[in-house]
């Protein structure tokens, strides 16, 4: 009596099982295994020249909470990176007058064309760049291909002064899904590098 009782619980439980779904996480597994990790801006990393001042800040910020955090190593060449978080600073509009003069010369009075009023080319000369975007911060993160190429986003979060200093607030939001999905054990992190 007893066998049938449970064979019929089985039955009637088993389609539920059937249809249940695993836990979907907010991050990928590639959080879980990850050791090497890279920021930037998109407009390029930190020593970029001309790399909006907020920006870099904001890269500066980001490794810091990264090094405290002591999940990932940073690295200092992208190529090496499995992951790429990318920030960036909201901003309606911003604006830079750059300004290039070659050591030892004159500035030249009548500039080659690219290199005169407005240009931003490399040469000598003085130009100008504006920039409109989102106003505001974001975070977001990728994977890096074998060919150096950023697939993604696989994390993407945008928050109104998300990556002011001290919160922090869009890091400490992926710290805290990352760590939610994918504990480390004590062990696992005393191994890591």
């Amino acid at each position: 009596m007893r066998s049938d009782k449970a064979a019929v619980l089985l039955v009637v439980l088993l389609p539920a099982f059937a249809l249940a779904k695993p836990k979907k996480t907010d991050v990928p597994a590639i959080f879980r295994n990850a050791t090497y990790v890279y920021v930037e801006s998109p407009d390029g990393d930190v020593m970029r020249p001309g790399l909006y001042p907020a920006d870099r800040n904001a890269i500066e910020d980001v490794e810091d909470a990264l090094r405290d955090w002591n999940r990932y190593t940073l690295t200092t060449r992208r190529d090496q990176a499995e992951i790429v978080i990318v920030v960036r600073k909201g901003r309606l509009t911003s604006g830079q007058l750059n300004g290039r003069v070659p050591v030892g010369q004159p500035l030249p009075s009548n500039p080659a064309p690219g290199h005169g009023p407005g240009s931003a080319g490399n040469g000598p000369g003085y130009g100008t760049e504006a920039e409109v975007g989102p106003e505001d911060d974001m975070l977001r993160v990728y994977l890096l291909d074998p060919d150096g190429k950023l697939g993604g986003p696989i994390w993407n979060r945008t928050l109104t002064d998300g990556l002011d200093e001290p919160q922090l607030l869009l890091f400490q939001q992926l710290k805290s899904a990352v760590e939610r999905a994918y504990p480390l054990t004590t062990a696992s992190h005393q191994s890591k590098p």
